[in-house]
């Protein structure tokens, strides 16, 4: 692997702190991103995968712990400077393409804010041609610049979204979950998209879905959630093919084959948080069960693991 672009160190994200009802939407996360990668984040809706995108670009205010982006603290930089410097090489591509566009603005203008912000035109000219560039670019052409949000579909929707994204030329983009409130004909071409600008401008990727299928064909390696808490992570092959926690296998065993024989036989595997059944004081963490492939676990449950790996 490359050097690491982004750490999280025991990054916590609590609501409702000293009510009886306090939520702990990220529970003690530690992993690291590699520049060039995509680290797939996956779990159930309300498990916190979005929760953490959001603290990593300080949408929210972290709890506790550390986000490190190319080894400088990320929740340290308070100066407006040095929150401007920080949004123009991490950018996020939201959910939803309807409510992230201002419906009042032209693509031209959403796509060129980050450029207006930044400083990055000299003249309207090099603006207009920047948008220009950035729409051919996500696979639309010029004639769009001047059409407002509701002219386009969800897909163009999302298109304009990614080179509002790419405008201000990120290192890191965090994509969360850019593709579910797509058909699934246009997730494909959206996700090749997100390949395709990968490799033409060398980015670093955390992409947060529910769709697993989707997250391992993008993917490099795979983090799986549960109510706040990172249960394993490892190689997107490894974790198809060798899951190691119960969730994870009840997450695979859920994906949908298309084949009507198969389904009707296939068993779906029921996750019980009962089988972890941790005694008071013992020591539960992210243990390393084989090369890069880590499972939350006690010391017990982790020689048990290593043996399936």
């Amino acid at each position: 692997m490359n050097e690491k672009l982004l750490e999280i160190k025991h990054l916590k994200q609590y609501f409702n702190e000293g009510r009886p009802n306090i939520v702990k939407a990220v529970d003690d996360i530690s992993f690291d991103i590699f520049r060039g990668e995509t680290l797939g984040l996956v779990g159930e809706s309300g498990c916190g995968k979005s929760t953490i995108g959001r603290t990593i670009i300080r949408l929210y205010e972290a709890t506790g712990g550390q986000v490190l982006f190319q080894g400088k603290d990320v929740q340290s930089k308070k100066s407006k400077e040095e929150l401007t410097q920080l949004n123009r090489k991490m950018q996020m591509i939201f959910q939803d393409p309807y409510a992230s566009l201002n419906p009042r603005m032209k693509a031209a203008d959403i796509i060129a804010e980050g450029i207006d912000i930044h400083g990055l035109a000299k003249t309207k000219k090099e603006r207009m041609d920047k948008v220009y560039n950035l729409l051919e670019t996500v696979g639309l052409n010029r004639g769009h610049a001047n059409r407002y949000p509701h002219e386009f579909s969800g897909g163009q929707r999302q298109r304009i979204g990614i080179a509002r994204a790419l405008a201000v030329e990120p290192e890191f983009i965090i994509a969360d979950e850019p593709i579910s409130a797509l058909d699934v004909s246009i997730q494909a071409q959206i996700v090749n998209l997100m390949r395709k600008l990968q490799k033409e401008k060398g980015l670093t990727y955390l992409f947060i879905a529910h769709d697993l299928s989707m997250v391992k064909y993008i993917s490099d390696r795979i983090g799986v959630m549960y109510f706040g808490k990172l249960v394993e992570l490892a190689p997107s092959s490894d974790l198809y093919h060798r899951p190691l926690h119960p969730y994870t296998q009840s997450l695979l065993s859920a994906i949908p084959v298309p084949d009507p024989e198969y389904e009707r036989r296939r068993q779906r595997k029921r996750y019980d948080p009962a089988v972890h059944n941790y005694k008071a004081g013992e020591q539960v963490e992210m243990r390393e069960a084989a090369p890069g492939h880590f499972v939350y676990c006690s010391e017990k449950e982790w020689k048990q693991y290593k043996a399936n790996a």
